[in-house]
């Protein structure tokens, strides 16, 4: 087995090198406040990213962020606990969300983006107390494609996630260094180190997530005859054809 986590974590970590030098996310004398909630995804981007900066040719600095929403039954001192296992610097931040969103949210209003703008305002303002000026997420290749296929089919706009973004503060700037890496390898990796996954404790979750569940299975049903979907829609993101595209101000802005 430790074979096989090794193999693993270095095809991970080779990924999330290359992610890092094809978009320049990560810089000499950075300091980044990586986001980590407690699932298998932010725990394998804060392991990998620890272990690349051990050997990097330049220095930056990682600092992990912890989230608590004030969720009903959501165990924070778990995440705590491993993160001091693993001597990482860390910062645990105890919010009221639940209740401003129990309290705030407008019928009809999604339940999800409305905590997902809370929780950026409090990496945006826990990354400034820091002195951090790069926020570390731990989306992955799913992630980006799934989005791409959720804002199609739902929203009418061609778009997935970046790898690398101006935060909306303008402060800082937003990184994704896994937008290689796929799921099944995060998912297992993670079985293999047994982290301690533990769930947001969000009572919408499981309501909310049907649309993206939906794509992830579509994806995976096309997986078994298209092999390389993944890749394909991937590299689809990063190969754009304005001119292809029925976007009438990009027309306007080629005229003279």
């Amino acid at each position: 087995m430790q074979a096989t986590e090794n193999k693993l974590f270095q095809r991970i970590r080779k990924q999330v090198g290359k992610a890092i030098g094809d978009f320049q996310l990560i810089e000499d004398g950075d300091r980044i406040a990586v986001a980590v909630s407690g699932g298998k995804d932010s725990y394998t981007l804060l392991h990998v990213l620890e272990a690349l900066r051990k050997k990097a040719p330049i220095k930056y600095e990682l600092i992990a962020v912890n989230f608590d929403a004030g969720f009903p039954g959501y165990r924070k001192e778990v995440i705590e606990q491993h993160l001091r296992e693993n001597n990482f610097t860390y910062r645990m931040e105890k919010t009221d969300s639940y209740r401003i969103i129990e309290e705030k949210l407008r019928p009809g209003s999604s339940y999800c983006a409305f905590c997902a703008r809370l929780r950026r305002g409090v990496l945006y303002t826990v990354a400034e107390q820091l002195g951090c000026n790069k926020i570390a997420l731990g989306h992955h290749l799913d992630d980006v494609i799934e989005t791409l296929l959720l804002n199609q089919f739902y929203v009418g706009t061609l778009a997935a996630m970046s790898a690398k973004l101006k935060a909306d503060n303008g402060l800082h700037t937003v990184i994704r260094p896994m937008v290689y890496v796929e799921e099944k390898d995060i998912r297992e990796y993670s079985t293999l180190r047994e982290f301690p996954i533990i769930h947001c404790g969000c009572p919408a979750a499981a309501t909310e997530d049907q649309q993206r569940q939906r794509m992830k299975q579509l994806i995976n049903d096309l997986s078994r005859d298209i092999p390389q979907i993944r890749n394909s829609m991937l590299a689809a993101v990063g190969n754009v054809l304005p001119r292809h595209l029925l976007d009438s101000n990009l027309l306007k802005k080629e005229q003279p």
